[in-house]
């Protein structure tokens, strides 16, 4: 039994935390590992590659989240309802969320396909006439893997919901092996086949992505038994579903998916500052996923348990978790800044970039770590403990306040008015990871961020 306190001292929370994340968390980096093979074969393959390559993925990256997004909103109701066990509610947010994610995919596909150079001159200057074709080659390849993903995605953070992850990691083992391997051959031409370049790259996340999309699918329908999901599931849509999840999860897709923009429009602001700061953010970007990855895993499995606890109706036990997670979360920020800072090297000279980028990333990588400290904090309360608890609508005020008032701005004035040297620029990109966390700190010590959103 728990005793009564501010922390948890049950050791059942600390074993729930481990199983719902460090398999979200493998996958997370296999996932990064994914995208960072493709840019390093892809630099191996010829120097020039990198930037456009990297700017073309920064496109993938926001509609990456944005699909992320639009699948964790699934979880604030699916985890609530999973702690009731209402096993015929969680099957009709089930189907509406794979509805959703599908859409989304299918509209961001159509809009490459259908606009490739008004989309690749969001993030690259007109200027940059030699790269900008190899981008929207890659791009117009790489977004057929948006669908697969999407449902990948929907399906994993339905059954993350009802504390199935393991497939999770299966599929991304599965794909990233894909991926290497297809990557070997496409890009470089081997065994008979044609040297494709960046377009084999491309082609290769297709094929990785649809591979780990059948394994996700084939787990879920007949390999889980925690719910019995049927394909035709997905078929049977309630209004009142559609309406909670617009209510309570949207909120979630659209916080990650105007986090993604913002995200997409700092790239667009460091694509005309040229090939060398380019190639410097996006080794600097992957280095800050790689110190962020496990952080943003743990959350997940936060949004779980305090989701479930909510569900249940139990405050206490609701307000123990919050307190202890939050000091988890302050611990592993310091621990993780500190390996980031420590491997910045080794890591950025797997590129083989000149030194002025090597130089440039090194110094990025150490202001991006610094500010890790406080991502993992504030990471550990809006995605984990606030959305779990049903408080997505405060989670995306402020991500909307901080994005589009605060970082974007002075983003923008750091490069192109005031003309600061880049690594300033850099910080700018990341200043709200400085005073979030206090916010988080702040809603957390009342009581409002506690809503039960589930139905009788």
């Amino acid at each position: 039994m728990m005793k009564q306190g501010l922390f948890v001292k049950d050791k059942e929370f600390f074993k729930t935390m481990v199983r719902l994340s460090l398999p979200t968390a493998f996958r997370s980096l296999l996932s990064l590992l994914v995208l960072t093979v493709d840019n390093v074969m892809v630099s191996h393959f010829s120097a020039q590659t990198l930037a456009p390559v990297s700017q073309a993925n920064s496109v993938s990256t926001f509609v990456t989240a944005a699909l992320t997004g639009m699948a964790g909103g699934a979880v604030v109701l699916i985890s609530q309802y999973w702690g009731k066990r209402d096993t015929r509610a969680v099957k009709k947010v089930f189907a509406v969320a794979c509805a959703a994610c599908a859409a989304l995919a299918l509209l961001f596909m159509a809009a490459i396909l259908l606009f490739p150079q008004a989309v690749i001159s969001l993030v690259l200057d007109s200027s940059q006439t030699a790269i900008t074709p190899i981008a929207i080659s890659y791009l117009r390849i790489s977004c057929l893997a948006y669908l697969p993903l999407a449902l990948s995605n929907a399906i994993s953070s339905v059954l993350r919901g009802i504390e199935v992850v393991k497939v999770t990691l299966y599929a991304t083992v599965i794909s990233l092996l894909s991926n290497v391997a297809l990557n070997y051959v496409l890009i470089f031409g081997r065994f008979g086949l044609p040297s494709m370049g960046v377009e084999g790259a491309a082609l290769a996340t297709v094929i990785a992505r649809a591979i780990e999309f059948a394994v996700v699918w084939v787990y879920c329908f007949r390999v889980q038994k925690a719910v019995n999901f049927q394909p035709r599931d997905l078929l049977i849509h309630e209004k009142w579903a559609w309406r909670d999840y617009f209510r309570f999860g949207a909120p979630v897709g659209l916080t990650d998916a105007q986090w993604a923009l913002v995200g997409l429009l700092k790239m667009s602001i460091i694509g005309h500052l040229g090939a060398t700061m380019m190639s410097a953010v996006n080794l600097t970007d992957t280095m800050m996923n790689l110190g962020t990855m496990f952080t943003f895993a743990l959350a997940g499995g936060a949004c779980v348990v305090v989701g479930k606890a909510v569900g249940q109706g139990d405050l206490v036990k609701v307000r123990q978790y919050s307190n202890t997670i939050q000091v988890m979360f302050a611990i592993i920020g310091i621990v993780m800044a500190l390996i980031v800072i420590a491997l910045r090297v080794p890591f950025i000279s797997l590129y083989g970039q000149p030194e002025e980028v090597e130089s440039l990333a090194s110094s990025m990588i150490l202001i991006g770590a610094l500010t890790m400290i406080g991502t993992s904090y504030h990471a550990s309360c809006f995605t984990g403990i606030n959305r779990g608890a049903g408080d997505s609508r405060f989670v995306m005020t402020v991500d909307l306040i901080c994005g589009w008032l605060v970082v974007l701005p002075l983003t923008y004035l750091a490069a192109f008015h005031f003309h600061w040297p880049l690594p300033i620029v850099f910080l700018c990109t990341r200043i709200d990871q400085c005073f979030k966390w206090i916010i988080a700190f702040i809603r957390l010590r009342g009581k409002k961020w506690i809503k039960n959103v589930t139905r009788k």
